[in-house]
């Protein structure tokens, strides 16, 4: 068993590591300009600057916290108000055949606008800036909640309702005790499939002219010909969606810890 479980440990590892190797190949021959592929030891070294300072390798030294902070904070209202208005709005239609006639046809027409198409009439409304970028992140983070949590709710077995009827349970011991568990497997997959968008979306609105994120220095890095500082952006909202994604899952396992291993990983 130990073993079978290092070989897939192994394995997991065996495409990045191979990438890494061959991009430092790469880089390490001279055929490529270091502004088009900085090397590993160069990104390295300006991630260090970035977090830590002290060396001013770029103008960014030191500001790693702070620009992460702006980005988590952007990620965190705007993901918040798609997880909380998807929801309400799922239970609506997933529960009640008529706000589902009333309300899922014009949320489908909304969903079928590209979010990027959304960006020019958001900087009309809110102008560049916090508003903007928190908006784009609420518009594309709310479909996936909603249509999981609609699903979800819609797809409650009967014969589990009937049962808690049976049983006694009032309409909020109902709702608590066997809708909402059957529903969060579904809920679940919305939550995580929206904070994934919300990290995509989060690099359009910075993109637009923010002072501080992550993906404002991937704006800024481009201007001013810093390339090895796009890369460790990128990475570190890679590596920040992956973490918020954990993190999410350990806050559902805490409430349903049943229903979040059927979709975790």
């Amino acid at each position: 068993m130990k073993t079978a479980l290092k070989k897939t440990d192994l394995l997991v590892l065996a495409l990045p590591v191979s990438l890494l190797a061959i991009w430092y190949l790469i880089a390490e021959t001279g055929k490529v300009p270091s502004y088009l592929l900085p090397s590993p030891k160069e990104l390295v070294q300006v991630l260090m600057d970035f977090a830590w300072g002290g060396t001013r390798l770029t103008p960014y030294s030191g500001t790693l916290v702070e620009h992460t902070v702006a980005s988590i904070m952007r990620v965190l209202v705007g993901f918040s108000l798609a997880a909380v208005l998807g929801l309400v709005f799922g239970l609506l239609t997933g529960r009640i055949s008529v706000m589902r006639r009333l309300l899922d046809p014009t949320i489908h027409l909304v969903r079928a606008v590209p979010g990027i198409g959304w960006l020019p009439l958001a900087m009309v409304w809110f102008g560049v800036g916090e508003k903007t970028t928190v908006f784009l992140i609420a518009l594309a983070a709310f479909f996936p909640v909603y249509i999981n949590a609609a699903h979800g709710f819609a797809n409650v077995p009967l014969h589990l309702i009937r049962a808690g009827q049976m049983l006694g349970a009032d309409k909020h011991t109902l709702f608590t005790s066997v809708i909402l568990p059957a529903a969060f497997p579904s809920i679940i997959v919305g939550l995580r499939l929206g904070l994934g968008v919300s990290w995509g979306y989060l690099v359009l609105g910075e993109l637009t002219g923010v002072a501080k994120g992550l993906g404002a220095v991937m704006m800024d890095s481009r201007l001013l010909g810093q390339t090895e500082m796009i890369p460790i952006a990128m990475i570190s909202i890679g590596l920040l969606g992956k973490l918020t994604d954990m993190l999410l899952i350990k806050i559902c396992n805490r409430v349903y810890p049943g229903n979040v291993g059927k979709v975790a990983g």
